[in-house]
C-alpha cells in the first residue's frame, strides 16, 4: 500500500469521533455505525431478558464487543500521527492542538447527553439511580464516576450506564501523548524502528492481563478499578498495532480477517469468557474475554486500515459495504447514538412497545430505539459537532 502523506483519518479523533475530513476512510466511519449498533443490540437484548437464555444469551450478550471496536479504531486513528511523524522524520503532533481536538469534540455533545438525562430522570422512576445526586452529576460530567469503590452503588445513574467506556475512552487520550512518547522517543529514539515499536507494542499490551490478575487477586483496589483503562490497553494497543504496520504497506483482507473474527466471536460467546457481566468473576474468564475481544475488534478494522487501494479508492466487498452512504450516515452520528440510545431505548421500552422489563422481543425493542435515536442523535450531532 502507498502511504499517504498523512495517514487516514488524521482529523478524526478516535473511535467515537466524526470523520468529515476529504482524507476520510470512508469505511472507517462505516465500522463505527456496525461497532455502535452491537451496543444498541446488546443493551436491548438485556433490557428484554435475552441474557440468562443459554447460548443464544451470551451471543446477544458478547454483542458488547462493539466497545473493543471502538477502542481499537481509536488506537489507530490517534496513534497514527505519531507513527506517520516518526516514520517521515517529521516532528510530533502538539500535545496541546490534540487535547484541544479531544476535548471540543467530545464534551459538548456529552455534556448536553448528561444535563438531559438528569433532566429526565428527575421526572420519571425508574428503578435504582444512585447516580443522581449533585455528586453523581459533577462525577459523571467529569468523567469520573468509575474512580470510586462500589461503583455500582454510588455513581451508576440509569440513563448512563455505558458511560463507563467513554471514561475509559478519555483516560486513553490523556496518557496517549506520553505512551507515545515512551515508545518512539525513549525506545526508538527518535528513529524509525517498526520492529522495537511492535516489540513495545507487544509489552504495553501484556498491561491489561497484569492488571486483570493484580485486581482479581487483591482486596485494596476499589471495585471500580476492573473498569479502568489499564485493563482494556490490549484494545487500543490493537489499533496503535495497526498504525504501525500501516507505513511498512503490510495487507489485511477482510476473506482472512472477517471469518477469522466471526469465528473468534462464537468462541468468545461460549462459557469461556464469563458470564454476560463487563467484568467477569474469574480471572481465567476475564483473560479470555479479554484476549477474543482483542483479537475479534482488530481483525474487522484491520482490513480497513491495511487494506488494498487502488488510486486512493478502497477495495472489497467489506470496505465497499461500510463505505456505503446508510453506513457512514450511521458512522457519522454514531458517538451520538451511543451517547443517547440508553434514555431512548428505556422511553421505547415503557411509553411505546410497553413491555414489562426483562420481557418483550429484543429486535422490536432494537428497531423502536433506532426509530428514536437516530433522528434525536442527528439533530445533537448536528449542533454539537466540530466545524471547520
Amino acid at each position: 500500500m502507498t502511504v499517504p502523506s498523512r495517514p487516514a483519518g488524521v482529523d478524526d479523533v478516535g473511535g467515537l469521533e466524526s470523520v468529515t475530513t476529504s482524507r476520510r476512510v470512508a469505511s472507517l466511519t462505516g465500522i463505527r455505525a456496525v461497532a455502535a449498533l452491537l451496543v444498541v443490540l446488546t443493551h436491548a437484548a438485556y433490557t428484554t431478558g435475552k441474557y440468562p437464555q443459554g447460548y443464544v444469551g451470551l451471543v446477544y450478550s458478547r454483542m458488547e464487543v462493539g466497545v473493543p471496536i471502538f477502542f481499537v479504531l481509536s488506537g489507530f486513528l490517534l496513534f497514527s500521527p505519531w507513527v506517520k511523524a516518526a516514520f517521515a522524520g517529521s516532528p510530533a503532533p502538539s500535545v496541546r492542538r490534540y487535547a484541544w481536538h479531544r476535548i471540543r469534540r467530545i464534551m459538548p455533545a456529552y455534556v448536553v447527553t448528561v444535563v438531559a438525562a438528569y433532566l429526565v430522570y428527575h421526572f420519571r422512576t425508574a428503578g435504582p439511580n444512585p447516580g443522581h445526586t449533585w455528586e453523581g452529576l459533577f462525577r459523571n460530567l467529569t468523567l469520573t464516576q468509575i474512580y470510586t469503590d462500589d461503583y455500582l452503588y454510588s455513581f451508576l445513574h440509569q440513563g448512563l450506564t455505558q458511560m463507563w467506556s467513554l471514561a475509559v475512552e478519555v483516560a486513553f487520550y490523556v496518557v496517549l501523548p506520553l505512551l507515545a512518547y515512551l515508545l518512539l522517543v525513549v525506545l526508538c529514539r527518535r528513529r524509525w524502528r517498526p520492529r522495537l515499536l511492535l516489540s513495545g507494542l507487544v509489552v504495553l499490551a501484556l498491561v491489561s492481563p497484569a492488571w486483570l490478575t493484580l485486581v482479581h487477586n487483591v482486596d485494596w483496589l476499589p471495585d471500580g478499578a476492573r473498569l479502568w483503562l489499564p485493563g482494556y490497553l490490549a484494545w487500543f494497543v490493537g489499533g496503535m498495532a495497526l498504525a504501525a504496520l500501516q507505513p511498512l504497506g503490510v495487507r489485511a483482507y477482510a476473506w482472512v480477517c472477517v471469518p477469522l473474527a466471526v469465528a473468534c466471536y462464537f468462541i468468545a460467546s461460549t462459557p469461556i469468557a464469563g458470564e454476560p457481566t463487563t467484568s467477569p468473576a474469574e480471572l481465567r474468564e476475564a483473560l479470555a474475554k479479554t484476549a477474543f475481544y482483542a483479537v475479534i475488534a482488530t481483525l474487522v478494522v484491520a482490513p480497513l486500515a491495511l487494506g488494498p487501494r487502488r488510486g486512493g479508492t478502497e477495495r472489497g466487498w467489506y470496505a465497499r459495504l461500510l463505505a456505503s452512504r446508510p453506513m457512514v450516515f450511521l458512522g457519522e452520528i454514531s458517538y451520538e447514538i451511543f451517547l443517547i440510545h440508553l434514555i431512548t431505548m428505556e422511553l421505547v421500552m415503557v411509553e411505546i412497545v410497553r413491555y414489562p422489563i426483562y420481557t418483550g422481543s429484543v429486535w422490536w425493542l432494537f428497531v423502536g430505539t433506532m426509530v428514536v435515536t437516530i433522528p434525536l442523535a442527528w439533530l445533537l450531532h448536528r449542533f454539537t459537532r466540530v466545524r471547520a
